[in-house]
């Protein structure tokens, strides 16, 4: 019975809901290394945010890359013309060097959060859940500087930018 009242104990002392007074450290996570991170991108990104005529024109110039990443579904589903795409769950050192090796590329960015009146392809996120503003801050924190983000929330069915299927669907 006493081992009983102990392990009853010990289940009451980690229930689901409490958090743990001392949780085990983990090197692979570091809350106050991305937020300092996030504040400092947050700063660089305020100046790097484009109109749909800029991203554009910009888009069409040599070795500028546009960048989608949401999932391959929804990119499948509908992007913008001449983009690539790495979701956002597969980016890390490795795909960002394979997919995007040089951090010095003009890279621009769109996601869910900027098209509107197509929720099949562009779900929407809550706004402080945005996928550009994940997507920034990852490429600035793996040192990619040169980014742009497409700043307006645009109508998928009237917009400047074409917006295509994938081929291989």
């Amino acid at each position: 019975m006493k081992a009983m009242i102990t392990a009853l104990f010990c289940l009451a002392a980690v229930a689901p809901g409490r958090a743990n007074e001392n949780p085990p450290p983990n090197p692979a996570i570091d809350m106050q290394g991305y937020l300092k991170v996030s504040n400092e991108a947050a700063r660089y990104r305020a100046t790097r945010r484009l109109s749909e005529a800029d991203f554009l024109h910009m888009s069409r110039e040599p070795e500028t890359i546009v960048l989608d990443a949401r999932s391959k579904e929804k990119y499948e589903l509908l992007h913008v013309s001449g983009a690539i795409n790495l979701s956002f769950s597969d980016i890390s050192a490795a795909s960002l060097a394979a997919t995007l090796p040089d951090k010095n590329a003009r890279i621009l960015i769109y996601c869910n959060n900027n098209f509107r009146n197509n929720q099949l392809a562009f779900p929407s996120k809550m706004a402080t859940a945005s996928l550009n503003l994940s997507t920034y801050i990852a490429l600035y924190t793996y040192g990619y500087r040169n980014v742009y983000e497409l700043a307006p929330l645009l109508d998928a069915g009237n917009t400047q930018l074409e917006l295509v299927a994938s081929a291989a669907r």
